[in-house]
This record gives structure tokens, C-alpha cells and sequence, in this order.
């Protein structure tokens, strides 16, 4: 596929597309003689996947360092399995960072002077 048909495909820009490619997220995209990208099946599965991680706010630092690992094989499950936990992790120390603030916001504006 080249790079017009997976963007139309994934909705991501042709932009994003290089960019990823840049920096590891896809890696290993083929080229036709004469240069242009020939995206394969792996090559898919890998923006597919980053896609759905950024929407669930993995870093870009964590899905590159998973998709090298899954490039390894299933030797490296448990090494992917510990980066996706430290990624919850980090979402629900954020989470209830966020709920304490809620709670202290809710509680001033049941105050009848909000400025003390």
C-alpha cells in the first residue's frame, strides 16, 4: 500500500506517517524502485497499534520501545507486558491526581465566598 492508501486507511496524516517512520514506530517500510513507500501487512499492524495506544495516551516513547521488542518475538512478552503496566501505572497516578483535584475544586464552589 503506499502512503495515500494508509492514510485514507488509518486517518492519520501522510504527515504523521513519516514522522512515525522516523522515529521507529514503523519500522522497516519497503520502497519501490523508484523510492515510494510499499507499506506490508506488519507495517499496518504497527500503525494500528500506535494509533490505539496515542488514543489511550501510551507515550511515543513506550510504543516504540514495545514494537522493537515485538520485532524480538515472544521471548519479549513479559518485557512488552511491564511497559504497558508501568502505562496503566502512570494513567492512575495521573487519574487520582485528577480526583483530588476535582474534590478540592467541588468543595470551593460549595463555599459561599469563593475568594477565601
Amino acid at each position: 500500500m503506499t502512503i495515500s492508501e494508509v492514510s485514507e486507511l488509518t486517518g492519520l496524516s501522510k504527515d504523521t506517517l513519516r514522522y512515525y517512520e522516523k522515529i521507529g514506530i514503523i519500522p522497516e517500510i519497503g520502497r519501490s524502485k523508484s523510492g515510494i513507500r510499499n507499506y506490508n501487512e506488519y507495517n499496518l499492524k504497527c500503525i494500528e497499534f500506535s494509533k490505539s495506544m496515542r488514543d489511550l495516551g501510551i507515550s511515543i516513547d513506550s510504543i516504540i520501545k514495545y514494537i522493537k521488542l515485538s520485532k524480538k518475538g515472544k521471548n519479549t512478552i513479559n518485557e512488552r507486558k511491564s511497559i504497558l503496566i508501568n502505562e496503566r501505572d502512570l494513567m492512575q497516578n495521573h487519574f487520582n491526581e485528577m480526583k483530588i483535584r476535582l474534590e478540592k475544586l467541588n468543595k470551593k464552589l460549595e463555599e459561599k465566598d469563593f475568594f477565601n
